[in-house]
């Protein structure tokens, strides 16, 4: 009786395979969890618009066999991601992008406890064997040469220590493509100044999906 059971489980399975094959393609794909804040969850943007959901496009237009998953809360920091880490890494989580820090910096948090908590995160994802991507921020002069110095070394120091990719800078494509003009700011970034609009995001996406379809490759081996 069990290998009848059996039996008729693979035949349902085929026989979904054979009818829907974009079926078996996702039940194939690799599961990328993205733990982030708001820049993560798509703030201020309409559905479709936010990282996640343009990620997920670049990656299915380029043929990559990975799904997304949202675990981005606003507001976030570095502490509230590590919190949080134990019921993102789920069973079904291949790989794992971390975009944090962003409001520790702008909250002034002492960059040694920003290391802890994200070098905490990194140790988590080795330890259940998934690869992951980091994605860096650089502080501005405000808080002074120290905290900025110390503060940008967090995620290059970090990546070279547990074997991380790294995305050196969320902001630089949008950098790169500002020309310094009113209308150019308005095209990248919100209102508040803090999140990219969903052309900002687009070029960010641009220029790390290269990095999220190698995480892909990495996870599937």
């Amino acid at each position: 009786m069990r290998y009848g059971l059996e039996g008729r489980g693979r035949k349902v399975v085929l026989a979904i395979a054979l009818v829907f094959p974009a079926f078996a393609a996702h039940a194939d794909a690799v599961v990328i969890a993205a733990l982030g804040d708001s820049l993560t969850a798509g703030y201020g943007l309409e559905d479709g618009q936010g990282l996640v959901p343009q990620l997920q496009g670049w990656l299915d237009a380029e043929g990559v066999g990975a799904t997304l998953q949202n675990a981005g809360v606003s507001g976030d920091t570095s502490a509230g991601g590590l919190a949080r880490l134990g019921w993102t890494l789920g069973p079904d989580v291949d790989a794992l992008i971390v975009e944090l820090g962003a409001n520790d910096m702008l909250r002034g948090v002492d960059p040694a406890e920003v290391r802890r908590n994200l070098d905490a995160i990194l140790a988590q994802a080795g330890e259940a064997g998934l690869p992951v991507l980091l994605l860096g921020f650089s502080a501005p002069g405000n808080y002074g040469p120290d905290y900025q110095q110390e503060f940008d070394a967090i995620f290059p120091e970090l990546a070279a220590a547990h074997g991380a990719d790294l995305f050196p800078s969320y902001f630089a494509p949008l950098r790169n493509a500002d020309d310094g003009s009113p209308a150019a700011r308005a095209r990248l970034m919100q209102g508040d100044g803090l999140h990219p609009t969903a052309e900002g995001v687009a070029l960010i996406v641009a220029a790390l999906g290269p990095q999220v379809k190698a995480l892909a490759e990495r996870a599937a081996e």
